[in-house]
């Protein structure tokens, strides 16, 4: 099966290189590699530049933010499974898309996700944060549970039912996105008991006090729409955070 990786990027030009490295040395060779670049003006467009014979599409235009640009992807998109590595993320290994495809060789499964570990932004190799997932119940999201979403793939004919991220958000759609995949409409998830990925702290949700109200604020928004749970699946799902920094 073909699995689409789609790279989202904007001003990335530090981290660029080894998240599309990442993609290009996966062992398992069915990939499609879409980058959506929103008019970089750094330096990072001339990177990719670099690298758009070694990919299956390269679009660089303004978009209106991360969201519009991953939805860009997914209608791009040509692969059975959809994936997304962020531009500042990485895999763990090379192998990683070899057990995506192999959790997907069951046909009842519609998603796939794994554990992430959040790494130093100059050293990947330095676990700050481990996120150990565990497996899929629906009353675990009344408890603020949630897979990460650079480790969640998704067979594009989901996407095409529940259609892709809502705009609206401005940090949480990927939150709410997952909400209506696994809330909703009750796909069938295979969990990957290991690092899938290595995601670089400092991310947008989690850059300022500000932007960590806004982020909470949005996934109350989102519980409340998708009918999940309210303040107490908001308040769990905060304090799984802070587990994450003893979890090994």
């Amino acid at each position: 099966m073909k699995i689409t990786v789609v790279t989202a990027v904007y001003n990335a030009k530090d981290t660029i290189v080894s998240a599309i490295e990442s993609v290009l040395n996966q062992s398992y060779s069915n990939v499609e590699t879409i980058v959506i670049d929103g008019g970089s003006t750094d330096g990072t467009k001339e990177i990719l530049e670099e690298y758009r014979d070694r990919l299956s599409l390269f679009i660089s235009e303004p978009d209106n933010g991360i969201y519009d640009a991953l939805n860009k992807g997914i209608k791009y998109a040509t692969g059975d499974i959809v994936g997304f590595l962020h531009a500042d993320d990485l895999y763990d290994n090379k192998g990683v898309l070899s057990s995506v495809a192999e959790a997907f060789s069951v046909p009842a499964i519609d998603a796939v996700y794994g554990d992430l570990v959040y790494v130093n932004q100059s050293e990947p190799d330095k676990v700050i944060r481990y996120w150990k997932s565990g497996t899929y119940s629906r009353s675990k999201l009344k408890l603020g549970w949630m897979p990460p979403h650079p480790t969640f793939y998704v067979r594009r004919s989901i996407y095409n039912m529940v259609g892709g991220f809502d705009v609206s958000f401005h940090i949480a759609a990927d939150y709410d996105c997952m909400l209506r995949i696994l809330g909703h409409h009750k796909v069938c998830c295979k969990y990957i008991p290991q690092t899938l990925v290595k995601m670089r702290i400092g991310g947008v949700s989690n850059r300022s006090f500000s932007n960590i109200l806004l982020k909470s604020k949005e996934d109350y928004i989102s519980l409340r729409k998708n009918k999940i749970g309210g303040l107490r699946a908001l308040i769990w799902k905060n304090c799984r955070k802070l587990i994450q920094f003893f979890q090994r």
